[in-house]
């Protein structure tokens, strides 16, 4: 009889001790996956709330604007460039920006506030603005502001009151205007709310005397996992004087917290399969115990012990095998549900991420490498144990097991 098929019915024979050591790998690879989904998903639900906010997942802007953010180095928005957005795969949305200081007045009161020119309807589409707005209306006409409610408040002003900016334009000239608030926003990070004032595209190039300038345009892809290859496309196409940055370049402050966070998830892990692999070296070392008479009589009666160490090899392997598919099989249909059903994150850290400008809820990813890593890690470290049963028969005493 085959070695493989005398394993799979050495199995049977003692159910009780099979079941205990499949049920080991069942929860360590359920646990493991179940912790690695949610661990992606928040982190790609964080990066995706960070950058739907402000920056998209890659900027283009003038090569020297990075290192010196002033309008100096705005750039000329032409066609060809949208006809190269438009036809880049991946591409969700984009939006152009004209972004600049100015100091906000309003009777006694100044304050120094970032201006965002933006394009009302392509705004909206990426940072989803309209639905930051708690009074008012959404861009109405020229020579209009929209405030965010903590500056509004600090100012002193209401709907239809009139904010005077002053700022230097792009030829150095003053820039002076009145401008009347048309709506207020509200931004769950509490800095945001002090500072950012945003107008329509073509009134702050005007405001700032740069008609047709940019300083960056802001774009959005199907997923984080695409912005390499769409940053790569971008950059073979577009030359001097563009530069693109992807969302890991502009915030390496996120990339930190999100790195600093997943090493702290693979010390868990890194316990959690220690545990998991004590549990199967367990269960083998109870299985050779139990089976010491048999094991030397099979090698009494001619069995040669290369072939027994086969066998015990092959039930180690499929003992691992049965419970990696059934955890993974068992894992499935949960992260389907979170997947579709987030978690709410309520209390103190639900605050917190909110003051963050994060969804608090607990998000799950189905990304295949959340399933495969864990599979196989368990795998290995099966493999690693069933050394054991093969040096333990390798130094297999025939007398001394049938005495026992």
């Amino acid at each position: 009889m085959k070695n493989y098929i005398m394993a799979w019915r050495n199995l049977w024979r003692n159910k009780r001790r099979t079941l205990i050591t499949v049920a080991s790998i069942f929860f360590g690879v359920l646990m493991s996956t179940v912790m690695s989904s949610m661990q992606e998903g928040s982190y790609a639900n964080m990066i995706d709330n960070v950058v739907k906010f402000y920056s998209g997942y890659i900027q283009i802007h003038e090569e020297e604007y990075w290192e010196n953010k002033t309008l100096y180095y705005s750039f000329d928005a032409n066609d060809s460039l949208y006809t190269t957005l438009e036809s880049t795969e991946g591409i969700v949305s984009y939006t152009p920006r004209l972004e600049s200081f100015a100091l906000a007045s309003s009777e006694e009161k100044t304050q120094a506030v970032l201006v965002m020119g933006v394009d009302p309807e392509k705004e909206n589409a990426l940072t989803n603005l309209k639905s930051r707005l708690v009074e008012g209306e959404y861009f109405d006409g020229n020579n209009t502001i929209l405030l965010a409610s903590k500056l509004a408040e600090n100012l002193g002003l209401e709907l239809n009151d009139s904010v005077a900016l002053l700022s230097q334009g792009y030829f150095g000239n003053t820039a002076a205007e009145l401008f009347v608030v048309r709506g207020i926003l509200n931004f769950p990070n509490p800095e945001l709310n002090k500072s950012y004032a945003y107008l329509d595209l073509k009134s702050a190039q005007h405001y700032y005397s740069c008609e047709g300038k940019l300083t960056s345009l802001n774009i959005m892809v199907e997923d984080y996992s695409r912005v390499q290859p769409v940053l790569k496309e971008l950059k073979s196409k577009l030359g001097s004087p563009y530069a693109s940055m992807s969302w890991d370049e502009m915030q390496p402050e996120l990339v930190q917290m999100v790195e600093s966070d997943r090493a702290g998830g693979v010390i868990m892990k890194a316990i959690l399969f220690m545990i998991i692999g004590f549990g199967i070296l367990g269960t083998i070392m109870m299985m050779m115990s139990e089976r010491r008479k048999e094991l030397g009589l099979m090698v009494a009666v001619g069995m040669q012990k290369y072939k027994l160490a086969s066998i015990l090899f092959f039930e180690t392997i499929y003992m691992g095998l049965i419970g990696v598919v059934s955890g993974l099989l068992a894992s499935i249909p949960i992260i389907i549900y979170f997947l579709h059903n987030p978690a709410p994150i309520t209390g103190d850290a639900g605050e917190v991420m909110i003051s963050m400008g994060i969804e608090p809820l607990l998000m799950f990813s189905a990304a295949p490498e959340v399933f495969l890593n864990q599979v196989v890690l368990v795998f290995i470290i099966t493999l690693f144990i069933s050394i054991y049963p093969l040096i333990n028969v390798s130094k297999l005493n025939v007398i001394k097991y049938l005495r026992d």
